[in-house]
């Protein structure tokens, strides 16, 4: 990597297209993002993709009388100051809010770097360029907002923010909300059975682990493969497999950790209220995110988890 002190006026009008084409590049992003649940947000971006546009053009026409046609490739990567930025693709599903929050840090980070170009160069063209484009960037942020407002009035704010709640449950809380009552609930008979049966907490302990870890994985992949979300609305499956995956192996390692103490008879109280917990944070989360009235939810979580749990007492006492 090259210092920035170290770059010539023409590399740093190269690095400044490349910038530009960049953040241009990643507007771009968040319109493709947005545009399907989030029209007019994905609006707001393409007016701040424009401006990006506008950018480019004139420091390329200002390269060109200064340096000719050939405009060397200077990324940021390659110029040491610069804050590694997380792909857009990675950001998905993409909110508006991930988007809005991202486009903020990308506007400081060009304006800081256009100040710093215009104290280096000693052209009066270049460093007025420099300059011109260092306020505007400043005015980026404000002229957002204003973007934002012309194009989200309250009312249509309020909608995408119900549609960024609803793809959140769709994508997450509900593959999450399967996996952690799959977990805390059908392992408990074989938890509960090995412990009553051996009498030995570290027995019961091995059995929770391997139960937990086991489903863990089985949901995973059955969640994974069930679908691709392209017509569901339900996210990435490797997503939403992880997740239920990694609810589902949390649920089932919640009541049997409690079988690491030695004491076999304390262990089997711990374990129990752990239960109790894991099967109200369930009733809580059912409510939230699932609208289900708080003692209906609290009733079909109980009775599925008494149900289990008298099973694993009854195989393990027999």
């Amino acid at each position: 990597m090259k210092s920035f002190d170290d770059l010539s006026e023409r590399e740093i009008l190269a690095l400044a297209i490349s910038l530009e084409e960049e953040d241009e590049r990643v507007y771009a992003d968040f319109v493709d993002g947005l545009k399907q649940d989030f029209p007019r947000s994905a609006a707001v971006f393409e007016g701040m993709q424009e401006e990006e546009s506008g950018h480019r053009r004139r420091l390329i026409e200002l390269y060109r009388r200064k340096f000719g046609e050939h405009i060397p490739l200077v990324r940021r990567s390659e110029v040491k100051g610069f804050v590694e930025r997380k792909p857009v693709w990675l950001m998905r599903p993409l909110g508006p809010e991930v988007a809005h929050k991202a486009a903020s840090a990308i506007e400081e980070e060009t304006r800081r770097f256009y100040e710093k170009a215009a104290g280096r160069t000693q052209d009066a063209s270049i460093r007025q360029l420099l300059d011109d484009l260092a306020q505007e960037e400043r005015s980026h942020e404000s002229r957002a907002q204003e973007l934002r407002a012309e194009e989200l009035p309250a009312e249509v704010r309020q909608a995408e923010e119900r549609a960024s709640r609803r793809l959140f449950v769709l994508q997450i809380v509900q593959p999450g909300l399967a996996g952690l009552m799959d977990g805390s609930v059908s392992t408990l008979a074989p938890v509960f059975a090995a412990a009553l049966a051996t009498r030995n907490s570290w027995d019961a302990f091995l059995v929770g682990s391997a139960a937990s870890l086991g489903a863990g994985i089985s949901m995973g992949f059955a969640e994974a493969l069930s679908d691709d979300g392209s017509l569901t609305g339900r996210g990435h499956p490797l997503i939403r497999g992880l997740v239920c995956g990694a609810m589902t192996a949390l649920g089932g390692i919640g009541h049997t950790l409690p079988f690491l103490l030695k004491d076999f008879h304390v262990a089997l109280v711990f374990a129990a209220i752990v239960v109790v917990a894991e099967l109200s944070v369930i009733t809580w989360i059912r409510h939230r995110y699932m609208d289900t009235p708080t003692f209906s939810a609290a009733m079909q979580v109980a009775l599925g988890g008494i149900l289990v749990f008298v099973t694993g007492v009854l195989i393990g006492s027999s």
